[in-house]
């Protein structure tokens, strides 16, 4: 019942807006363009709107021998915030096991800091769940879309302001949001490590049609360091060469 109730705002709420991700843009433009930091920008705003100082949105892995989460992005994006590294470890392994069962939120709160735990407990149909990263509080939001992908909209932070009235709304943002990940990159969203600073600056320099001693004398590398850079950059992004990693990032909206 729950879960239909959720399903039925967000598709209230992408007809009404006829947007991608379902969620309150700034204006009323039909966003054509949906990429990651497109993604990225959304849950941003979701997360304004509950006054959660960090997210992340995770994909739950396929393989049945051993459920993990595979963050997509969070709001360290293109880098990799620590906490999104404990939630994809083992502390995300008995949420795995709920999201592919239940869309019921689950929330936790860290004993030693002043937290949203009242806002939290009042919430119906919600429950608490261990801490997903240590030292934080925050609520996941299970999301489903096509193809039988699923996943999870992780807010986190100490002041956190949820109502009761507002939960089904916020779910269903979540839901479009995944829903619009998952069809844009349904073969290996959430899979990408994360790329460095380095990284993505000799991408950009690649794109702009430098060459490897030239990347590495404007960077002060070896020529050594800057092709390493390269081929770590293209194992990220599970591309053949350097040319479909420059395609693949720009495409991401990684570099410009």
């Amino acid at each position: 019942m729950k879960h239909a109730l959720v399903k039925e705002a967000a598709e209230a709420l992408f007809n009404e807006q006829r947007n991608p991700f379902g969620a309150f843009s700034l204006g009323s433009e039909t966003h054509h363009a949906v990429t990651i930091p497109d993604a990225v920008r959304r849950c941003r705003w979701i997360a304004v709107d509950i006054n959660a100082s960090a997210f992340g949105l995770f994909f739950v892995s396929p393989s049945a021998e051993r459920a993990r989460l595979v963050p997509c992005f969070d709001s360290d994006y293109p880098s990799t915030a620590v906490a999104t590294k404990f939630i994809s470890g083992a502390n995300g392994e008995e949420m795995v096991r709920h999201t592919r069962i239940s869309t019921a939120p689950r929330w936790w709160a860290d004993d030693g800091i002043a937290s949203s735990q009242d806002t939290f407990k009042d919430l119906a149909w919600s429950e608490r769940t261990a801490p997903l990263a240590p030292g934080t509080n925050g609520i996941a939001f299970p999301v489903h879309a096509d193809r039988g992908q699923c996943g999870l909209v992780v807010f986190l932070g100490s002041e956190i302001a949820l109502p009761q009235d507002a939960l089904y709304e916020i779910h269903a943002r979540s839901f479009t949001l995944f829903a619009a990940v998952a069809r844009m990159r349904p073969s290996d969203a959430g899979r990408m490590r994360s790329i460095s600073k380095r990284e993505l600056e000799c991408l950009k320099l690649t794109a702009n049609g430098n060459t490897s001693e030239e990347i590495a004398k404007l960077l002060k590398l070896s020529v050594h360091t800057a092709n390493q850079y390269l081929t770590q950059s293209t194992q990220k992004l599970n591309a053949v060469n350097r040319n479909q990693a420059v395609a693949k990032a720009l495409r991401l909206g990684l570099i410009e």
